[in-house]
C-alpha cells in the first residue's frame, strides 16, 4: 500500500483542509509546503504526483497522535526510516485511542471478520514468534472501516 494512498484515505476521512495537514505534520516534526501536500494528494497517473517518503508518512502518523490524543510528556518517539503496515496499524490505533474490540468493530464495519489471536498478531513485534505481516487488503480495509465509522453516509 502505498504512503501516497494512506495519507489521502486519512485526509477524506477527518475532513483535514491542507493547512490541518501541514499543521499535523508539523506536530511530528516535519515541515512542509501545501504544494507537497497536493502533490502527495493526487492521484497516481498524474504528472504531478510526487510519492510521500516512509519518514514523512511516519511524521504525519506521530503528528496525528498528537493532534487526536495530546503531546506525551518525556522523550518523544524516534521517526522510522522505514514503516510497514504494521507501524501504520498501531500508530493509528493508538491516535484513534482503540481497544482490541474496537479494531474488530471497525473491521466488521468494512465487511472483514478477523479473530482476536490474527489481531493480536498484527500487533506483536517483528521477531515474536506469532508475530504477523499486515497485508495491504488487512489496512486496506481497515482503513474503510474507519471511514465508515468517522464518516457515516458519506
Amino acid at each position: 500500500m502505498t504512503n501516497n494512498f494512506i495519507l489521502r484515505s486519512l485526509r477524506y476521512t477527518f475532513k483535514f483542509k491542507d493547512s490541518k495537514m501541514i499543521a499535523i505534520l508539523g506536530f511530528g516534526g516535519a515541515e512542509v509546503t501545501r504544494a507537497q501536500i497536493s502533490d502527495w494528494l493526487k492521484q497516481d497517473d498524474d504528472p504531478d504526483y510526487k510519492n510521500c517518503s516512509d519518514t514523512k508518512l511516519a511524521s504525519f502518523l506521530n503528528g496525528l497522535i498528537i493532534e487526536m490524543r495530546g503531546k506525551k510528556e518525556g522523550v518523544q518517539p524516534q521517526l522510522e526510516k522505514r514503516i510497514t503496515n504494521n507501524i501504520v496499524l498501531v500508530k493509528l490505533k493508538i491516535a484513534l485511542n482503540l481497544k482490541s474490540e474496537d479494531l474488530l468493530e471497525i473491521m466488521e464495519l468494512a465487511s472483514v471478520r478477523i479473530g482476536k489471536h490474527e489481531l493480536s498478531a498484527l500487533f506483536r513485534k517483528p521477531g515474536h514468534k506469532n508475530y504477523r505481516e499486515c497485508k495491504d487488503q488487512i489496512l486496506r480495509n481497515f482503513l474503510k472501516g474507519v471511514q465508515v465509522k468517522y464518516r457515516p453516509n458519506e
